[in-house]
């Protein structure tokens, strides 16, 4: 599918509440996790122990939230574009919640 086009601010706002797209799907395997573990020092078991993790009512690893959450932006890249902007930055998120665990080797998409 190709990506949203979006015409500058005007046209951001004329989309807001509608879907711009979906993205395709993206494994998160433990070799991912791992390397966000090292990038962040966050190397808590529940990551990074597939032996005492397998012990916790998930029975596996599962993926960092931030980790889930710093997708956004591959995800945005692939479902939308922006022409007649100079530049755009992230503003930020509200209200961001992590409703349930993203279990190794799970798929995900925006």
């Amino acid at each position: 599918m190709a990506p949203t086009v979006i015409e500058g601010i005007e046209g951001a706002k004329s989309l807001v509440g509608q879907e711009l797209g979906v993205s395709s799907w993206y494994e998160v395997t433990q070799e991912k996790i791992n390397a966000f573990a090292d990038a962040t020092g966050d190397h808590n078991f529940i990551h990074v122990d597939e032996e005492a993790a397998a012990k916790t009512p998930f029975g596996s690893t599962i993926a960092h939230g931030l980790f889930t959450l710093s997708l956004g932006p591959m995800f945005t890249y692939e479902i939308m574009t922006a022409t007649n902007v100079t530049f755009a930055v992230n503003y930020g998120y509200d209200k961001v919640r992590f409703p349930a665990p993203v279990l190794v080797n799970s798929k995900v998409r925006m």
